[in-house]
């Protein structure tokens, strides 16, 4: 009869793998950072066309706040049309912003979306029903492409999966980067582990992860981890600008997430004005400004990143 092993014996299994045995309730110091020593930047999300692009860049020099990475297109950027993703890439080549664009159609648009309305569907995972959308997805993934753009938002392994074999492969450029969502739903070290070994360059944990968990999924990878400082409210609304020196201090290397308002599904929808959405973001950078004073005052030994690190993954304009 086999005899269950203990606590112990379990951590001492996962340690062996790499994946820490325990959250890191001691909050050791992070010893890695990015490659020019910086231990944090700044992540902006929403950023759904050119221009609200142009006003994020406007308003990061108006406060003199430095912006390395623009999530974009988040309603899905099959709502731009070819022109657009150009002007975008462009303009973020032009600044050195990293752009990572969201992909669309996605799983609450298919044929099949009537599942997530419901309690229990929603539960079921944010990914892609089947190969035909798995298929349309990389397809616009392609227009992007040939835009210029070189970083993508994912939130399916098997997605990942093709895609890491088509970057290995030069089926898509090299250089490109995936960047995994909060959407994916890990939150731990052996998931995040999971992620880097698949290919991932980045991932943003679950919104309300704490600072143990943080420091124990460094532990267990070398990729920036991407955490929201402040979350929409159908996320549960935090503002952690005060944690803000803890989390780069256990976790560097970190992108600071801004992503504020009511609901994903409300504030991105492609019929919002193009004005609103300009005015939102400026207010994103507000926000940015804020936590860069709050790391400025409580932790001026961690290091933030200059404009347009070498390492950022720019867009590429022929």
């Amino acid at each position: 009869m086999y005899k269950a092993r203990h606590l112990g014996e379990i951590q001492a299994f996962m340690e062996k793998m790499g994946v820490p045995g325990r959250d890191g309730w001691g909050l050791p110091t992070s010893n890695k950072a990015f490659p020019d020593g910086a231990h944090y930047r700044i992540e902006i999300a929403g950023v759904e066309r050119p221009s609200t692009l142009k006003a994020l860049i406007d308003e990061a020099k108006k406060r003199k706040v430095g912006v390395h990475r623009a999530i974009c297109t988040v309603g899905g950027s099959s709502y731009c049309d070819f022109q657009e993703l150009k002007d975008m890439a462009k303009m973020a080549r032009d600044e050195r912003i990293e752009l990572v664009m969201t992909m669309g159609h996605r799983k609450g648009f298919d044929a099949g979306s009537k599942e997530m309305s419901t309690q229990e569907g929603g539960m079921q995972g944010f990914r892609h029903r089947g190969s035909d959308n798995m298929a349309y997805w990389i397809e616009d993934m392609m227009r992007n492409l040939e835009a210029g753009i070189r970083g993508f938002l994912v939130y399916d392994e098997g997605a990942l999966m093709i895609l890491n074999e088509m970057r290995k492969e030069g089926f898509i450029p090299t250089e490109t980067a995936f960047k995994w969502s909060v959407f994916g739903g890990y939150c731990s070290p052996a998931g995040a582990r999971l992620l880097e070994q698949m290919g991932a360059n980045s991932m943003n944990p679950l919104s309300d992860v704490s600072l143990p968990i943080l420091s124990s999924i460094r532990a267990a990878v070398d990729i920036s981890l991407d955490v929201y400082v402040i979350i929409v409210d159908a996320f549960g609304g935090m503002y952690r600008a005060y944690d803000a020196p803890e989390i780069a201090r256990v976790a560097a290397p970190v992108y600071f997430k801004i992503e504020p308002g009511t609901a994903e599904a409300d504030i991105y929808k492609p019929w919002v004005s193009e004005g609103w959405h300009a005015d939102f973001v400026r207010l994103k950078v507000k926000i940015a400004q804020i936590v860069q004073e709050v790391m400025e005052r409580r932790a001026p030994e961690l290091k933030l990143s200059s404009a347009g690190p070498a390492d950022l993954c720019l867009p590429v304009i022929d």
